[in-house]
């Protein structure tokens, strides 16, 4: 197994973050310091920042219908961190992707590095649903070009599939992730958005699920996950 991968797969983070680490100097095989190139063996002592990884057979998938005002990152010293609220029985998890703390709705959370990479990494199209309300009405031609793709700094968005909810409200599915896409997709169109949630991912919906509450994803869910994963 690479290198990069195996870290994932330990759990420890995700693959891209697992490559910086590399680069840094942080990880090593057997004592010696690690490349990118490296395969990993299952006899093989890998270390990352002093700490031996274990190879991993289960792991935890979460979800959590976050609130507006908490943030993805992981800073034990911002009180306002996403890490302060996981469950003590989930162990080690991350969220997959981010939701700005201005955003609320699903993310979900795991320590399954793999599965991780496969749905935040641009190169897979994964589908991610909004329902997003903006300051004013809009008409038909808004919902036009935000479908076709909007002009942004970093290059013309990817098309998407939107729909009306209501005069100021839609629902877009995105299958890429720049940073605060749908905010600037509308401005750079005159509109602000004022709410926007995370309805669904890879065909994961919130249900039932309360605002601030989590819950564990069942067998048979991570099996339809893994699924439409390698589709």
């Amino acid at each position: 197994m690479r290198l990069a991968r195996f870290i994932a797969q330990a759990g420890a983070c995700s693959r891209r973050q697992a490559s910086r680490h590399i680069e840094a100097g942080e990880v090593t095989i057997n004592g010696r310091l690690a490349r990118h190139i490296d395969q990993v063996a299952a006899n093989d002592v890998v270390k990352l920042v002093g700490q031996t990884l274990q190879w991993r057979r289960e792991f935890q998938y979460w979800l959590f219908n976050k609130p507006v005002g908490v943030d993805c990152n992981y800073r034990a010293h911002h009180s306002a961190s996403l890490m302060h609220l996981i469950p003590v029985q989930a162990g080690r998890i991350f969220p997959v992707g981010r939701l700005d703390k201005d955003s609320h709705g699903l993310i979900l959370l795991t320590d399954d590095g793999d599965l991780c990479q496969r749905l935040i990494h641009p190169d897979f199209y994964h589908p991610k649903t909004y329902h997003v309300r903006v300051a004013r009405p809009f008409d038909e031609a808004f919902l036009a070009s935000m479908a076709a793709g909007v002009p942004l700094r970093k290059g013309v968005t990817r098309a998407c599939q939107i729909r009306r909810l209501a005069p100021d409200q839609f629902e877009i599915v995105l299958t890429q992730g720049l940073n605060r896409q749908i905010r600037k997709m509308a401005q750079a169109l005159g509109h602000k958005v004022i709410d926007l949630q995370r309805v669904a991912l890879v065909g994961i919906g919130l249900a039932d699920l309360a605002l601030g509450e989590w819950r564990q994803l069942t067998t048979k869910q991570v099996h339809r996950l893994k699924q439409q994963l390698t589709c």
